[in-house]
């Protein structure tokens, strides 16, 4: 069912900060605690209305015969109710303030003046979950109903469901106890499980101390969650004591997103993109036991079991043993799942209108130096590459051009920052960045073809636990700017690369808050004369994070595009995907960038893409021809 623009039960779950009368009759702070509900980013504010002669009796109104605890609950009414223009002026605070405003009505008049105030989606206490004739009227409104099961059988919740299924009512049914606080041996919390089975749109209004319980009522299938607010737990009135600070508040609010954003779909087990990077470090392969001449039939004796996991998994053993090697391999080389389906993609004669390179390390530059002729490479240093001669690996200077992609990781598990406020890191991370504009300079004796050769940096600006706060952000950019200064770039050009929101670092997750959105990137490459590698999947992940078009940032950042790292990506973790497996149209995008940097060449960068001799590399290469 739908409340304004939120879809109930759609995954993401719809929060209502039951404010209540805990304004105990004051109209400043009911505002007051609008303001602070909408700091915790929930999606909805809540109110009672009463009246009070058309719901209690006469006699127990004149507070004669009835039990005490009835007269204490009439005694705070009567002092803490808000006026109907009080709610009125509230309600269109509410309105004013971009947040929804929701009442419950305790009864038919109440439910009347509602009717004339904006309100898209009615409340029913639970004490009135049986109340036929107010259901009733409710229905008649036509707007949604969210109704509490608190003080209720199982037997009362069917009937009342049977009743709104009969009018054909969009509803939802919230668990609850009806205790206030609620002891946690009351709450029967698997209860969820059951409604469901009753019906499919299920939330939780809880009573309970603290936050975890309704926390985990969201991982049991909450597509609402319920939570009285006060500003203080001491004060007057029955629910301060079962209701959440704004601190409380915050923290559930935000907990309650990551629980939905981990609960995915629970359809299929996949192996997500931070697993597969430490699978490639930590898992197993097949590899092989000795040299192995081409055309061998492969035998149990030709292969072990080795880590790291960058070859074909231990389980397609059996898949492998009497196949035909279709190549030569040395001692602990990698099998692929190429050995086992004897097909494989391999390079070929291929054109583009602007210049394409591949990346390599020192290591293997010679051997697709033998293969491929493009017009440059990307050299990717590692921090151990960083105390190789270059001249070892390359024997002769060379007409191709290249360029250069610094670490992000130096030794002692440092990561290269050059935006952090900590002196010591930045100080260290200026110091290795001039030693790779050093081995730039060494590398453009090898390549004199290239001019000002490109460094690709990811220059840091990442945390561990959270994003930077939007107002420091500036600072950080600034500390760049003075790191960049400190550096002799003399001869080459150092671009920062655009970055996705959660990068993996040390085969886990972190923030990334520099050069990341495309306003900023713009901005700061035009205060500080910078040009940037457009990572395009990288950029994909950002547009899907922050619902940005993906097509309106290229536009934008194309204009300060120097460079490009071409790969496709899925979601918002989804990185490095080859061409055409993730969410990127590469026509749409390829017009944007011959129209806007048609000069700047690209590699693919496609995860894992040299494995194999390259074969990633060559797959992506061939679905970009013609594009680019």
């Amino acid at each position: 069912m739908n409340i304004n623009d939120y879809k109930i039960g759609d995954g993401r779950v719809f929060i209502i900060a039951e404010i209540g009368n805990n304004h105990n009759g004051s109209l400043l702070r009911a505002k007051e605690m609008v303001d602070l509900a909408i700091k915790a980013r929930v999606d909805c504010v809540k109110f009672q209305m009463r009246n009070m002669d058309e719901l209690y009796r006469k006699r127990t109104l004149k507070k004669s015969g009835d039990d005490l605890g009835t007269e204490y609950v009439l005694d705070l009414l009567e002092r803490f109710q808000l006026t109907t223009e009080e709610h009125r002026e509230l309600s269109q605070y509410c309105n004013l303030k971009n947040i929804i405003y929701m009442c419950t009505p305790w009864d038919a008049s109440s439910l009347d003046i509602l009717e004339t105030f904006e309100v898209p989606a009615y409340k029913v206490a639970s004490a009135d979950l049986t109340n036929l004739p107010l259901l009733q009227k409710l229905a008649e409104t036509g707007k949604p109903l969210i109704l509490s099961t608190g003080m209720s059988t199982s037997d009362e919740v069917q009937i009342t469901v049977n009743f709104l299924n009969n009018l054909s009512v969009k509803f939802s049914l919230l668990h609850c106890n009806s205790t206030y606080p609620a002891p946690l041996q009351d709450i029967n919390l698997k209860w969820i499980n059951n409604l469901k089975k009753i019906h499919p749109l299920i939330g939780y209004s809880g009573h309970e101390r603290g936050t975890s319980v309704s926390i985990a009522a969201v991982a049991l299938g909450s597509c609402i969650i319920e939570r009285h607010f006060t500003l203080d737990r001491e004060m007057e009135g029955p629910d301060h004591a079962a209701s959440l600070t704004f601190e409380q508040l915050k923290f559930l609010v935000d907990g309650v997103r990551e629980i939905e954003c981990s609960l995915g779909t629970g359809k299929v087990r996949k192996v997500s993109q931070g697993e597969m990077i430490n699978r490639e470090n930590l898992a197993k392969s097949l590899v092989a036991n000795c040299d192995i001449a081409k055309d061998t039939i492969i035998q149990p004796e030709h292969i072990k079991v080795c880590s790291p996991g960058q070859g074909i998994s231990p389980q397609r053993y059996n898949d492998l043993v009497g196949k035909q090697l279709k190549r030569d391999m040395k001692f602990e080389d990698f099998f692929f799942e190429s050995d086992i389906t004897l097909s494989i993609t391999r390079p070929r004669e291929i054109s583009f209108n602007r210049p394409w390179g591949i990346p390599v390390r020192y290591h293997d530059y010679d051997e697709y130096n033998k293969k491929i002729s493009p017009d440059f490479f990307e050299f990717h240093l590692s921090y151990s590459d960083m105390t190789l001669d270059p001249k070892d690996y390359i024997k002769q200077t060379n007409d191709m051009g290249f360029v250069v992609h610094a670490p992000e990781l130096f030794a002692n598990s440092m990561l290269m920052d050059l935006a952090t406020e900590d002196i010591k890191i930045r100080k260290q991370s200026i110091i290795e960045t001039q030693n790779v504009i050093n081995i730039t300079r060494d590398l453009n004796k090898l390549f004199p073809k290239t001019k000002n050769p490109m460094i690709v940096a990811n220059v840091g600006g990442f945390s561990m636990d959270g994003p930077f706060n939007e107002s420091k952000k500036s600072t950080y950019y600034d500390t760049f700017s003075k790191s960049l200064k400190e550096l002799d770039t003399d001869g080459v050009e150092i671009i920062p690369q655009t970055m996705a929101p959660f990068p993996w670092h040390f085969g886990g997750q972190r923030f990334q808050n520099l050069f990341v959105k495309p306003d900023e990137i713009v901005k700061w490459c035009n205060d500080l004369g910078l040009r940037m590698c457009f990572d395009v999947s990288h950029s994909m992940l950002t547009c899907n994070h922050f619902g940005i078009d993906f097509y309106e940032f290229s536009e934008e950042v194309s204009e300060v595009t120097a460079y490009l790292h071409m790969g496709d990506a899925s979601g918002v973790n989804g990185e490095g995907l080859q061409i055409g497996e993730g969410d990127i149209d590469f026509n749409k995008l390829s017009a944007i960038l011959n129209k806007n940097c048609p000069n700047a060449g690209f590699i693919p960068e496609i995860w894992q893409g040299h494995k194999n001799n390259g074969e990633g590399f060559w797959i992506g290469l061939s679905k970009l021809e013609g594009l680019l």
